[in-house]
């Protein structure tokens, strides 16, 4: 068993506070309700978890890929900002995490599908890093191989029979 640096600790639960923090000052400016949680028991990211109160849709647009995406940045941005150091903390608002693993799922059976009527690879279309380890997890549990493609924006997934 591996101990854990207390100072690695500290930096976590600072990045979760500081996070925390943005997202409701964020949510206060644009007169939005939503309860916030911090999981900071992974060993590798902060995951920052913002739900609507039970009977509201009030974070129905912010929980929109392209807004989440953008979201997530600003506040990686906020925790650099304010620590020194590299952020890559997680945003989950009002589940719109378990729903682009949906989409992902979709995007992988479909290339699969491709892949099982004839074609030697299939290719997704650019994602962040987070996004393409969803996929390779979920290629390989489908008994596929798949590797990262590109550079920068443009980085990708393509999937190969075993």
């Amino acid at each position: 068993m591996t101990e854990q640096n207390p100072a690695v600790d500290e930096v976590e639960a600072d990045e979760a506070d500081i996070a925390a923090d943005y997202i409701e000052e964020l949510l206060d400016i644009a007169d939005l309700d939503g309860d916030i949680d911090i999981d900071d028991s992974s060993s590798s990211r902060v995951v920052i978890t913002v739900t609507a109160p039970a009977g509201s849709d009030g974070l129905r647009l912010l929980a929109k890929p392209d807004t989440v995406s953008a979201l997530q940045e600003l506040t990686r941005l906020a925790v650099q900002t304010k620590t020194g150091e590299f952020s890559r903390l997680i945003l989950d608002i009002d589940g719109s995490r378990d729903a682009r693993a949906s989409e992902l799922a979709a995007l992988v059976d479909a290339a699969v599908a491709r892949i099982e009527a004839g074609a030697t690879s299939a290719s997704l279309p650019p994602m962040s890093s987070y996004e393409r380890k969803i996929v390779h997890d979920l290629v390989a549990e489908r008994g596929y191989t798949s590797e990262s493609e590109g550079e920068g924006r443009d980085r990708h997934t393509v999937i190969r029979s075993a």
